[in-house]
């Protein structure tokens, strides 16, 4: 398998700091892109993940979560459920267009842009280590960390 490594990023994230792809020293980093900040299923998505955060932390894995959403959307969204990791501001979809999450979707008999909910896994070298795309909220997160487990 060929292996895919991502460009650097450097995007908005909560807490009012910039993000750096090229400066995170977690040994793993899962990247989680959901189409909207409070709507039923990226909530729910994001609360499996936080739920998990002290297990992925144990693996030093860190989790960021990535949407269209604006900078203030995302810090309220973070701070109503209590999320432990940082929400990056992707409200020029440079991150989305890099990852090809961007995609037209049916919505109520009209075709919208959107992105489509997927999560990455990426090592040190920003390495693509696995990815999920067209993801089903339910168990989503307990699978990315039991793949998450099984790296070195």
């Amino acid at each position: 398998m060929e292996k895919h490594i991502v460009d650097d990023i450097s995007v908005t994230c909560t807490g009012g700091t910039i993000f750096q792809l090229s400066e995170v020293a977690d040994k793993f980093l899962v990247l989680y892109f959901y189409p909207k900040d409070n709507t039923p299923g990226c909530t729910n998505e994001s609360i499996q993940f936080r739920d998990l955060y002290p297990e992925f932390r144990k693996l030093e894995c860190g989790i960021y979560g990535i949407s269209r959403d604006s900078l203030k959307s995302h810090e309220g969204f973070k701070a109503k459920h209590g999320l432990p990791f940082d929400l990056l501001a992707d409200t020029e979809e440079k991150v989305c267009t890099q990852f090809g999450v961007i995609k037209l979707k049916n919505m109520y008999g009209k075709q919208v842009r959107g992105i489509e909910r997927s999560t990455f896994i990426l090592d040190r070298e920003r390495v693509i280590r696995r990815e999920w795309r067209g993801v089903k909220v339910p168990g989503h997160a307990q699978e990315v960390y039991d793949f998450a487990a099984t790296l070195k």
